[in-house]
């Protein structure tokens, strides 16, 4: 998953830029509210996590106007505010999750799963596809008896099938799954990875639409 932390705490915006790498996900982070909205007009995210006391404004307005435009991108809120009307007031206002600091960074992990597999329509943790198993909670993908071990990019690819199955995924779609802003996108970088999870799960395990992109190949 794109994933855009909106917070201005540099030492934890750090350790859960480090969490949701170790998780395998693409982060962009950015410090305050007009930073968002510019990401947010420029790329897009699966996932938004929203401090409420940004420098340049509130995160609760924030939120309401996204909503009003109609923008139903995920949205967990992190943040000290810990009174119940603050929840109630985040929970309103269109938030999907909310999570009061500190917080446990294994927590926020399983919050992010949770809310990912709400969206895809599909609350279960295990996915079958064919003969493959895949435990999204845990991460971890078996092939007939055999566990198979994909790379951060390969697990943020296939992950991004599964979450929409049958549907055509572009390369800038998929570059987006990928890469944070600023990262160097080489010609060849989706390829390689889609021939990498071919060889691991399959050759029919994504099929190439020519010109246009990639789909979930048939279970």
């Amino acid at each position: 998953m794109r994933i855009l932390l909106i917070e201005d705490d540099k030492v934890l915006g750090m350790a859960v830029r480090d969490q949701i790498a170790a998780d395998g996900h693409s982060l962009d982070w950015v410090e305050r509210l007009d930073e968002a909205r510019a990401a947010l007009n420029g790329a897009g995210f699966d996932l938004v996590l929203l401090d409420l006391m940004l420098p340049d404004g509130l995160g609760v307005p924030f939120l309401k106007a996204l909503r009003q435009r109609g923008d139903v991108t995920p949205v967990i809120i992190l943040t000290a505010l810990d009174q119940l009307s603050d929840r109630l007031e985040g929970l309103n206002a269109g938030a999907d999750d909310y999570m009061v600091k500190p917080f446990d960074l294994e927590e926020l992990s399983a919050r992010i799963g949770s809310v990912a597999r709400r969206y895809s329509g599909n609350p279960n943790p295990l996915v079958t596809h064919g003969d493959i198993e895949v435990d999204l909670a845990a991460r971890r993908i078996t092939k007939g008896q055999r566990e198979v071990s994909l790379t951060a990019r390969e697990w943020a690819m296939f992950e991004a099938f599964l979450n929409r199955p049958g549907q055509l995924l572009s390369k800038a779609q998929l570059e987006d799954k990928l890469y944070e802003f600023g990262s160097e996108v080489e010609s060849n970088t989706i390829e390689a990875h889609v021939s990498r999870l071919r060889k691991k799960l399959g050759q029919n395990v994504i099929k190439t639409e020519r010109g246009m992109g990639y789909r979930l190949g048939p279970a």
